[in-house]
């Protein structure tokens, strides 16, 4: 099956609120070997201006993942995840993920193109706090292995 490109411009339904706790804020900063202190010890976070702990700068993919899961469920987008390569990441912060923080994401299919056997679907998922304040844009573009 080959890539639906009439998924640019599609939206998905706003996810469930995700509550970010502290311990997936300490946890994931173990798993990407963050050393910030802001990541680990409320103290110093506090002492550094924040609420609470601030998770590292790739933790929003937490939140994006659970837009992507809609897109790769999607019947009609044609993407079979056996064939999916991630490509790229990148975010664009209003400001920093602190524990305590409860966030909702909307992603939006920006661009569809086809390379020989391949396709690469970028998306752009706009990540917002409980008062739908802008907090972080996360957009990745996954490349879909063709038939060779």
């Amino acid at each position: 099956m080959s890539i639906n490109t009439e998924i640019q411009g599609k939206s998905y339904p706003q996810t469930a609120p995700y509550a970010v706790g502290r311990e997936k804020v300490r946890e994931f900063a173990r798993a990407v070997f963050s050393t910030n202190p802001l990541s680990d010890n409320v103290e110093a976070a506090r002492a550094a201006g924040h609420a609470d702990l601030v998770a590292p700068p790739t933790f929003p993919v937490v939140i994006q993942e659970l837009t992507l899961q809609q897109l790769l469920a999607d019947p009609s987008a044609g993407i079979d995840f056996t064939r999916v390569v991630h490509g790229n990441q990148q975010f664009t912060y209003t400001r920093s993920v602190i524990a305590g923080d409860e966030l909702r994401a909307t992603l939006t299919v920006t661009s569809v193109k086809t390379l020989g056997a391949h396709s690469m679907v970028t998306s752009e998922t706009q990540i917002v706090d409980a008062d739908d304040l802008h907090v972080v844009t996360a957009i990745s573009t996954l490349v879909v292995r063709g038939d060779e």
